[in-house]
């Protein structure tokens, strides 16, 4: 999109000039001219009395300035594939469709193209596919370039990418490189209906709001997501698409780093990410011994111990740990969570578990607005007895 002057309706009144609020317009040789500040926010052309202005490409039919099509980045590492890349393929499926546009993942490594079925069967229509040796090990220069090149070839309207270790490094460098904006770290996405915008919602002002940002003028519209806040989408069985082989001997890699080797870190083995149960504890627990009665109750369930940051930063857990905007972002199906008063921060990296059982003394903690199960007491009463429970249950 642009903003379109005409300079024959042009009266230069200076109306335009006042009211943008980003002093981005200003009248040159009796014209009004836009500068590099403009963000199309249309102030200028609501009040402009002569209708001189516009902004063209605004009510831009199915495909916008001729992207089209949502892609996902297919996070894999050691030939396996990083969850997040299905919970991207689930939420690229709802966007996709409202767009009416196809979904592509886009996948790169060496020996991985037979993951690529996977991809498929998860909602994929297209699967790039860069399988070379010069990819089997993540550097940015090169994941950046490969990446970079194939959005300038294919022009995707939308492009997603999980907020991993790996995207939060390469994924600003490709949205750098194509001069478009990045929105980091969302927990949500939509599509605005009466403009294909892409609704980018994130934590802001340390996790007290909710934004939600859009990039109206560039394209095409990035965003990296946090993992495990997105639902994955059905598995559809023998499902297949297009398979695009992409050869890199035309691509320009030029690489400053060089893989060497990948190191597992075996030093703390807390799995939270993939948990299927995570007993979490607050402030509530007073000390660190009483994690051990979590750790019990976790044991029972088959699940892991959290915990929020006021736990760790009191010195009762490691950060491995934690749960939230800070910590790790966890959609387990039952999520218990014992003397946790629920704090944004908190809430931003658990809300999408299946089901939040909360136990709290105090009736009005936060905790409980998002809570399918609420227990009002003391936690050292209750958690005690659940534990029982189980355990009669079992024997």
């Amino acid at each position: 999109m642009s903003l379109r002057v005409d300079s024959e309706l042009c009266t230069a009144c200076e109306a335009c000039v006042e009211a943008c609020p980003f002093g981005a317009i200003e009248v040159v040789d009796g014209v009004a001219t836009p500068n590099e500040k403009c963000n199309l926010c249309g102030a200028c052309v609501d009040v402009c009395p002569v209708e001189a202005l516009s902004i063209e490409g605004k009510e831009a039919g199915p495909v916008a300035d001729g992207y089209q099509g949502v892609w996902i980045f297919a996070e894999q590492r050691q030939g396996r594939l990083a969850p997040v890349a299905f919970e991207l393929l689930g939420q690229g499926r709802v966007l996709a469709e409202k767009l009416d546009a196809p979904l592509a993942a886009v996948l790169f490594g060496s020996d991985v193209k037979d993951l690529a079925a996977d991809l498929f069967t998860a909602g994929a229509d297209q699967v790039y596919v860069a399988d070379d040796p010069r990819l089997a090990g993540f550097t940015d220069d090169l994941y950046g370039g490969v990446l970079t090149q194939l959005i300038r070839q294919h022009r995707p309207e939308i492009v997603l990418s999980g907020a991993t270790a790996m995207g939060r490094s390469f994924i600003p460098k490709v949205a750098s490189a194509l001069h478009t904006g990045l929105t980091a770290d969302c927990t949500g996405l939509d599509v605005r209906d009466s403009d294909r915008l892409l609704l980018q919602t994130r934590p802001a002002f340390g996790g007290n709001i909710m934004a939600t940002i859009i990039c109206p003028a560039k394209r095409p519209q990035m965003a990296t997501v946090r993992p495990r806040v997105m639902r994955r989408g059905p598995v559809e069985a023998g499902r297949s698409g297009e398979l695009i082989e992409v050869s890199l001997s035309s691509f320009e890699l030029v690489g400053r780093t060089r893989f060497v080797e990948f190191v597992e870190d075996l030093s703390e083995k807390v799995n939270l990410v993939e948990a299927d149960v995570i007993v979490c504890g607050g402030r509530g627990l007073g000390e660190a011994k009483h994690f051990g009665l979590l750790r019990d109750l976790a044991d029972l369930l088959g699940g892991s111990v959290g915990a929020t940051r006021g736990a760790v930063d009191s010195g009762w857990i490691s950060y491995a740990h934690q749960v939230g905007q800070t910590g790790k972002t966890v959609g387990p199906k039952l999520y218990i969570a014992c003397g946790v008063s629920g704090a944004v921060q908190h809430l931003v990296g658990m809300q999408s578990s299946e089901v939040i059982v909360a136990v709290n003394k105090d009736p009005h903690a936060p905790i409980f607005d998002v809570a399918d199960f609420g227990l009002v007491g003391d936690l050292f009463e209750i958690v005690p007895e659940m534990i029982g429970q189980l355990k009669a249950a079992k024997s």
